[in-house]
């Protein structure tokens, strides 16, 4: 399947179209076909958080933190951005 993936934190360059493994559903769980999705702020905050200083993310230095804990302190844990869609379910686990 194809998704746009990030493999180091930066400007909208560093997003690519590549070919991606198609997940398996596990139990209580299930497969979207993806037809449409949003670019958030916050995955602009996510994308580019190397480059986000507590002083620039405008909240507490805590939630900074976090947010660099959550989305990776070097690189990226998170590959694929995204967590708003529409589409329709493809399998069910």
């Amino acid at each position: 399947m194809k998704a746009v993936v990030y493999e180091k934190f930066g400007p909208p360059e560093v997003l690519e179209i590549k070919e991606v493994e198609k997940p398996t559903p596990k139990d209580n769980e299930i497969l979207v076909k993806v037809h449409a999705t949003p670019v958030t702020y916050g995955e602009t905050i996510a994308r580019n958080s190397k480059n986000i200083s507590p002083r620039k993310f405008n909240m507490p230095f805590l939630f900074w933190l976090i947010q660099r804990l959550d989305f990776g302190l070097r690189k990226p844990k998170k590959k694929i951005l995204g967590s708003e869609f529409a589409g329709e379910i493809e399998s069910v686990g």
